[in-house]
């Protein structure tokens, strides 16, 4: 596909949702993963440039400019993952479609990224752990505790529909015995 037929069919989405057509957002199916990618960078950019620009919207834990092998020279496209995934969907709709020194890029979400696996001796603990792990929001459950908050939640709903019960045969005590006084 064009790649500004893709910045405009993601533009699209965000103009659909934001009109109230949609009950869920399109954003949902990538609630698992904290990578985007970017498309159509200036050949000339760093990392550094990179993170200035998108870290405005949530902090970035990885990086992963692409780059020629043999000459090391950026190929144009980079996957950066934030430590929140909420910042993903801020980076996507409003970055998309931006122009960085005259070229439009590409900001899209990335469902399953993996950073690719170099030499793991040379990189230090947090990057190693970030790479076999991946930087998607994980929240431990236990399912005991999951459990019996949902039994506790059933309880509460029960007991507030009983005391509503309740206090409407109350009521109708009190005005079938107002009325008849």
């Amino acid at each position: 596909m064009n790649p500004m037929t893709n910045v405009k069919n993601v533009i699209k989405l965000s103009e659909r949702e934001l009109s109230g057509n949609s009950k869920s957002s399109w954003h949902d199916q990538y609630k698992d993963s904290a990578w985007i990618f970017i498309g159509g960078l200036p050949y000339d950019l760093t990392e550094g440039d990179i993170i200035c620009v998108f870290s405005q919207y949530g902090e970035i834990v990885n990086i992963n400019l692409v780059r020629d092998k043999a000459t090391g020279k950026s190929r144009g496209f980079s996957f950066i993952c934030y430590e929140d995934q909420r910042s993903t969907i801020l980076a996507v709709d409003n970055l998309n479609g931006i122009k960085i020194l005259g070229r439009t890029i590409r900001v899209d979400h990335c469902e399953q990224y993996r950073a690719p696996n170099a030499d793991m001796s040379k990189i230090d603990e947090l990057t190693a752990t970030i790479r076999t792990e991946g930087c998607a929001p994980n929240i431990p459950v236990k399912t005991e505790t999951l459990l019996s908050a949902i039994k506790k939640e059933r309880e509460n709903k029960e007991k507030r529909k009983k005391d509503k019960k309740s206090k409407k045969k109350k009521k109708k005590k009190s005005r079938s015995s107002d009325s008849s006084d």
